[in-house]
């Protein structure tokens, strides 16, 4: 599928009421057409089906969607070509819906190795690499035995940036829910800043996942400015 085509595809599903929506919720550089996610991930299958990689990359990212597509697209593909592009995607995201949505389920079976892919996009402290890392540490990584692990991520993350903050109170009050005790501990030793301390509880507690008696005890915990 050309690059024309694909704009063809897109406006062809675009709302512009959607579109509206969308952008009053996303802060990014790009055009919002207003395509819905399964009808994105639907022309993706197909683009991936019908379309060389290499050439899907090269198209600009003018749009949203476009992006979108493109990550889809690599999020399919086996690990050993999955890694060989997924740090030139993360470096083409610069909103938190793109980087959300930006995973792969070949790196479930591959976590040991994704590791290094993901110390190098940390490093590089740019805001939505470090999200993407830290969004995949919640939904690839949050069993006990990495927990060592993501604490030492949330611990050296400058939590500064916006999206750096969400993600990581995201992650805090997803250990939180999981991993009760462990969490307690990340807030009893104070490792976050007070914001993203309060914030962290503030999304653990609106979780039906924790009990009243819990909830009530992460309330006691919150930082008073």
């Amino acid at each position: 599928m050309t690059y024309s085509e694909l704009l063809t595809a897109l406006n062809a599903c675009k709302e512009e009421q959607f579109a509206a929506f969308q952008r009053r919720l996303i802060s990014t550089k790009q055009t919002i057409l207003g395509v819905r996610t399964p009808k994105m991930r639907a022309l993706a299958k197909e683009v991936g089906r019908s379309t060389d990689i290499n050439e899907l990359l090269s198209y600009p990212d003018e749009f949203f969607e476009v992006t979108f597509i493109k990550l889809a697209v690599v999020s399919a593909l086996p690990y050993e070509q999955f890694v060989l592009y997924a740090e030139r995607c993360v470096k083409l995201i610069d909103n938190w819906a793109t980087c959300d949505c930006f995973k792969a389920k070949c790196v479930q079976k591959h976590r040991e190795e994704f590791l290094t892919v993901l110390d190098g996009l940390f490093a590089s402290g740019e805001e939505f690499s470090v999200r993407f890392v830290l969004v995949t540490l919640l939904s690839e990584y949050m069993e006990s035995e990495y927990l060592p692990l993501i604490r030492a991520y949330i611990n050296k993350s400058d939590t500064k940036p916006y999206y750096i903050h969400m993600a990581v109170a995201w992650l805090v009050a997803e250990i939180l829910i999981k991993h009760y005790e462990y969490g307690l501990e990340i807030l009893n030793e104070r490792l976050l800043d007070v914001k993203t301390h309060n914030k962290s509880i503030q999304k653990a507690i609106e979780s039906y996942r924790l009990s009243k008696e819990q909830k009530e005890y992460l309330r006691s915990l919150k930082i008073k400015r």
